[in-house]
């Protein structure tokens, strides 16, 4: 019977899972992972911690294992030194916000990138980081274009530790702004806009690669088959079995991605990306990226010294009077306003802790509604969403989802599901289940229905959209 040794790489943590047939979870092991802020709107992350955690999550699985499978953070990137392996500088997270200059400069590159690589011209994206990095530790290129220096997102960097090839997964190539989601390659005119040598790039691989370790991992004996790489979120969507027509799946994580199967070629607000390249070739995808949702409700409970439930507890008694805009490195979809700043709107003497809380909890659910809205209207009726992540735990929250969005939200019992979806993929390219065993599976899940009218659904949005037209004042409308 087929094992998959699956990894997910996200930017909290690591988990490592032995995955069999029907979702069958027998080991688990997991490792947690820092954070550094070292300026406002820099993020920053250590890649020999990334990778030291997914070793240690690996080792707290046992096991026979056939296959290996990773579903990763995206948009982060690590430049390394190709003969010593050794990373130049910090990994930048995908939240990490010091490419907005690069990003303005390259202003007249924007067409360009949205009708190639299906993404807008935006600093949560791989290319300007990339950039950056190369500015920072090779200004001239000149280590890059002989391939000495070289840079990937972070499957790449996974591949490059567990197989000593320069490789990345083609939906994680769609992510960087340098990669022509019509041709599956590396755009030469957008590499050169950004200052990125194409030599320096991995080469793109189908999300099935069935390439070999050369080193063991966990209870993986050297000679074990990469067998299924996904993005996260692509991954989630993978596990609801998301390439049936109509799905629209939201992941609640650190940020949120809302992510639904489509061939559109246009979209206001959301990104064009490929979901995965699989079982019946390249598959695309519309995604709305959210940066800050989970994370908001971290910060706040770090800020009240309060625990998640309790958090929600208090969003119990809270006015729907105060809304918090998390733009904490900007707004991400449907807005993509690098400039926008955090806001509380609303407050008076009388404001407390529960009002502070419930504006919490309703950021998460206006935003991922704003991207709904634009999913909609895109073509996809998001009359349904299959949510998953950490915060869906927050029952209070997920009603508050279905109440705003005037939707029915499906939250998965599985708190894997990134895990899952890789290792699903990952089965099938090695022969263990096929795409109908994957679609006739049982996946636990509860439901919540809409409790208010669509009236009040759209005044309270009214009130959400006020807030967010004023964290997007720039800093001349304020004087």
């Amino acid at each position: 019977m087929t094992s998959v040794l699956a990894i997910d790489q996200g930017t909290q943590s690591t988990k490592a899972l032995l995955v069999g047939r029907d979702h069958r979870v027998t080991s688990r092991g997991a490792s947690s992972l820092d954070r550094t802020f070292p300026q406002a709107g820099w993020v920053e992350q250590d890649a020999e911690a990334i990778w030291n955690s997914v070793v240690a999550a690996a080792d707290g699985v046992s096991g026979q294992v056939d296959g290996i499978s990773l579903s990763t953070q995206r948009e982060t990137v690590v430049a390394w030194d190709a003969s010593t392996g050794r990373p130049l500088g910090p990994a930048l997270s995908w939240q990490d916000q010091r490419a907005v200059a690069i990003c303005e400069r390259l202003a007249p590159l924007a067409g360009a990138v949205e009708a190639r690589t299906g993404l807008l011209l935006d600093p949560m994206f791989s290319a300007a980081k990339i950039s950056w990095l190369l500015d920072a530790y090779d200004p001239d290129r000149s280590l890059a274009r002989t391939g000495r220096v070289k840079v990937g997102t972070i499957d790449s960097w996974l591949l490059w530790r567990l197989t000593g090839r320069h490789l990345t997964e083609a939906g994680n190539a769609s992510r960087t702004s340098l990669l022509d989601i019509a041709t599956v390659a590396w755009d030469p005119e957008l590499c050169d806009g950004f200052g990125v040598p194409v030599e320096c790039l991995p080469d793109v691989v189908s999300s099935m690669p069935m390439v070999p370790t050369t080193i063991a991992l966990g209870p993986a004996p050297v000679g074990t088959p990469v067998a299924g790489v996904l993005g996260d979120s692509h991954a989630a969507l993978f596990a609801n079995a998301g390439w049936r027509p109509g799905s629209v799946k939201a992941s609640y994580g650190t940020g949120s991605s809302i992510m639904a199967v489509s061939e559109a070629t246009t979209a206001d607000g959301l990104c064009r990306t490929i979901a995965w390249d699989g079982p019946a070739g390249v598959t695309r995808a519309l995604e709305g990226n959210i940066r800050s949702s989970g994370a908001t409700l971290t910060w706040l409970c770090d800020l009240l010294g309060v625990s998640a439930p309790e958090l929600s507890t208090l969003a119990l008694t809270g006015s729907p009077e105060v809304h918090l805009v998390p733009a904490f490195g900007g707004l991400g979809a449907p807005y993509w306003d690098a400039r926008a700043v955090g806001v509380l709107d609303g407050l008076d003497m009388g404001s407390g802790r529960p009002d502070l809380a419930r504006a919490a909890l309703e950021s998460v659910a206006f935003q991922v509604t704003d991207v709904l809205a634009a999913v909609t209207a895109a073509g996809t009726p998001a009359t349904t969403v299959l949510a998953d992540g950490g915060v869906t735990a927050s029952d209070l929250l997920m009603q508050w989802q279905a109440d705003i969005a005037q939707a029915t939200v499906v939250v998965s019992d599985e708190p894997e599901l990134s895990a899952l979806g890789s290792a699903d993929l990952a089965g099938v390219a090695l022969g263990g289940w096929s795409i109908a065993d994957l679609e006739a599976l049982d996946r636990p899940r509860h439901e919540f229905s809409p409790a208010v009218s669509a009236a009040e659904s759209v005044s309270a949005r009214d009130g959400w959209a006020l807030a967010v037209a004023r964290a997007r004042l720039t800093r001349k409308d304020r004087s």
